[in-house]
């Protein structure tokens, strides 16, 4: 039986509609443990999946995907551009070559992996292409900080849709996120859990505040604070539990508890390591 959908949205530009809560792939295995994940998601109310080229499992995801009720138009999916592949005609080869993985006919959003030096200027024009021919439904990057976005808005004169980037009670960014408000560009949060360090007092605190899970705390928090986030799980009952956390609201002050909490500590990768 197919629940029904989970209701929060987020308006992108351009007015498509994008979830607030998603299923994020990385680092699942290509196969029956993606498609596992995938489909407990879609039976949980989901309705939006993050993949990428570079995560190997856009076939599983693509394949989940047929083998569910859920209609396609209903499911919002995003896959990237990996590094490698960046540049306009490698970004325009790289993402029929996703398409493809996938199966679909259009992807709902496509973004920039990292800001490469020297490249991401070309791969947002290939973006725009896409989008202008109707093969995307929004454009977007991942990781890139305020003069990568400065730079492409420069050089286009079009702002991305959303910024993905890491982002947690230690590490808040509240400058990022202030400036992609600004330019109304939407933030979606990797690793919004910490990778699981989630013991933490002030969060185990109010875990048991609001009668929540640690992980349910910190996820309300996100979306409070308007960040779209996309834990990863590939446990159904962590699926489930992940999804639970639209019956609640944090205090205003409880809310200023969490974001205290900031160390500017990073648990994955920077634009540095990859830029090296």
């Amino acid at each position: 039986m197919i629940i029904k959908p989970l209701g929060e949205v987020t308006t992108l530009k351009g007015g498509v509609k994008m979830p607030s809560l998603g299923l994020g792939v990385w680092q699942v295995n290509d196969g029956d443990e993606v498609i596992n994940a995938v489909s407990w998601a879609l039976e949980a109310g989901y309705r939006s999946i993050d993949t990428a080229m570079i995560y190997g499992n856009e076939e599983g995801v693509g394949k989940a995907l047929r083998e569910s009720s859920v209609q396609r138009e209903e499911v919002f999916v995003t896959t990237k551009v990996w590094n490698g592949d960046q540049g306009y005609e490698s970004t325009l080869k790289a993402f029929e070559e996703s398409r493809r993985r996938l199966g679909l006919e259009y992807i709902d959003l496509y973004l920039i992996h990292w800001p490469i030096n020297g490249k991401y200027v070309d791969t947002w024009k290939a973006m725009i292409h896409l989008y202008k021919e109707g093969y995307v439904r929004a454009i977007g990057v991942s990781n890139f900080l305020e003069k990568h976005i400065d730079d492409i808005i420069d050089a286009t004169g079009q702002a991305p849709a959303v910024n993905q980037v890491e982002m947690h009670p230690l590490y808040t960014r509240k400058p990022l996120l202030n400036f992609c408000v600004e330019k109304d560009i939407r933030v979606t949060a990797w690793s919004p859990l910490m990778q699981g360090k989630l013991d933490i007092p002030v969060i185990l605190e109010l875990s048991k505040k609001y009668g929540k899970t640690p992980a349910q705390i910190v996820l309300r928090w996100h979306l409070q604070n308007g960040v779209i986030v996309i834990p990863k799980s590939v446990k159904k009952h962590r699926i489930i539990e992940n999804s639970q956390i639209f019956d609640f609201d944090i205090s205003k002050e409880d809310m200023e508890r969490i974001d205290g909490l900031n160390q500017n500590k990073n648990f994955g990768s920077t634009v540095e390591d990859m830029n090296r």
